[in-house]
């Protein structure tokens, strides 16, 4: 068979139905990663879910112990045809965050699958279990197209704890790097395209690290009308040591927590790159480091976001000077930047400020990653996808926002290179998420030309 033939057996399994009816099982799952009550669900999911197709494409597979205490393992899977053959190392997770069912659309539910028109409204439909579905549905029906043989090794490992931070990942690919996690590639997807129309390559992520701020004056709150005055308000000296941290445009004032400037060939990149969220997306602002595109921004820029803030009781607020007052912060930030130090900047910047009785408590974070765009595997995967679209597909140095790419390129020290499935106006994390059915038929075919190339004697690379 042809590679031609290899992409209209995937886009078929759209058109067939094949994949709805596959997501409409996997959304019933109900794999929230937050909430405790979920263990028997995600080991469920992976074999029940998981391990079908893998078998029918001729994988071993184990269960992974999580070394992080309570968590669910992980699921790895190896497809080897020749050992002196290439391997590429496919990620995806099957864990998704609260379904938040109150908040969706009546009478739409997050664990049933809804087709409204183009879109699969159901939780887990763009982030990530439709993505890893198109993934493995491709690379089926690449192996049918080629009659039983790839061209290449396969190593599968699926995640069931993404969205908390992958807990025990790097464990994982610690102690079986160089082993059955050795690879050439990592060819993987989440996230979403810079607008529904563009194919994209994305080379990493900013990273991610969040912190608390507290102020702990007292145990207990006092009258307003007794004490007022005569007690510092510890809502008023955190917002006022939060202003000194980001400006009233977002811009951030802490010299630590800025990037190093944007390298120029990231720059003459994001240059071409609009942001387009679709219809409905919120319009982007005037927000941020001031001079830079709003590409520039969230690609190439550190941003300082507070998350949540505590003081009192804001339901029922009653007149009395609270004790204590928290904000919860979070910096997303690009690779350059030196987050493992920000506990000590952040508590170095409020004392000069006059505010060294807030204290910090930093949460474990993940570092940004960015492969060079200049790697071969990178003008490979473009190729491949302009081959199979027509479309020159936009190269994205990273993504704004986070996942453990880290552990990929880091750890197991190989390049990267994720196609997401998805686009910004997805809802992804919120309610009414959805994928595109357009847009899924288009990433099978993508993917079944990526899998088809790298079967090609030809792609000679790493």
């Amino acid at each position: 068979m042809t590679r031609a033939r290899a992409i209209e057996l995937a886009e078929d399994y759209l058109e067939s139905g094949g994949l709805l009816r596959e997501l409409q099982r996997k959304v019933a799952y109900p794999t929230e990663s937050e909430s405790d009550e979920r263990a028997d669900v995600h080991v469920d999911y992976l074999t029940d879910e998981i391990v079908p197709v893998l078998r029918r494409c001729g994988f071993t597979w184990r269960l992974v112990e999580n070394p992080a205490a309570g968590r669910p393992p992980y699921l790895l899977a190896r497809r080897v045809e020749d050992p002196a053959l290439r391997t590429v190392l496919v990620y995806g997770h099957g864990d998704v965050v609260l379904g938040d069912a109150a908040r969706w659309t009546a009478p739409w539910s997050p664990w049933q699958l809804v087709v409204d028109g183009d879109r699969w409204y159901g939780r887990g439909s763009c982030d990530n279990k439709g993505q890893h579905a198109i993934n493995l549905a491709a690379l089926e029906q690449v192996l049918v197209a080629r009659e039983g043989r790839l061209g290449f090794n396969v190593t599968v490992l699926m995640d069931m704890g993404e969205e908390i931070g992958s807990p025990g990942l790097r464990e994982v690919c610690t102690e079986l790097a160089g082993d059955e996690l050795a690879a050439d590639l990592l060819l993987a997807s989440d996230g979403t395209r810079v607008s529904q129309e563009s194919p994209t390559l994305v080379l990493g992520t900013r990273g991610e690290v969040s912190f608390t701020l507290r102020a702990g004056l007292r145990p207990r709150g006092y009258h307003s009308g007794n004490w007022g005055g005569l007690l510092a308000n510890p809502a008023v000296l955190l917002a006022n040591a939060l202003a000194t941290m980001v400006d009233e445009r977002g811009r951030i004032l802490v010299a630590g927590l800025r990037p190093p400037e944007i390298p120029a060939p990231v720059r003459e990149i994001l240059g071409r790159i609009e942001i387009d969220g679709g219809p409905s997306a919120p319009p982007v602002e005037d927000w941020g480091e001031p001079g830079l595109s709003p590409a520039e921004r969230l690609y190439g820029w550190n941003t300082l976001e507070v998350l949540a803030l505590d003081a009192g009781s804001p339901t029922g607020p009653q007149n009395a000077i609270p004790g204590t007052a928290s904000a919860r912060c979070q910096l997303r930030f690009v690779v350059g930047t030196d987050w493992t130090t920000l506990e000590q900047t952040v508590r170095t910047h409020l004392a000069t400020h006059g505010f060294g009785s807030i204290d910090v408590e930093v949460a474990e974070g993940t570092a940004a990653t960015r492969l060079d765009h200049d790697d071969a595997w990178v003008a490979w995967a473009a190729a491949s996808v302009e081959r199979t679209t027509g479309k020159v597909p936009t190269v994205l140095p990273n993504l704004g926002g986070t996942f453990p790419n880290d552990c990929f390129a880091d750890v197991l020290g190989i390049p990267t290179v994720w196609v997401p499935h998805s686009y910004p106006g997805c809802s992804q994390h919120a309610p009414d998420e959805h994928l595109l059915a357009s847009l899924a038929k288009e990433a099978l075919g993508i993917m079944a030309g990526l899998f088809w190339d790298l079967g090609e004697p030809a792609t000679s690379l790493r």
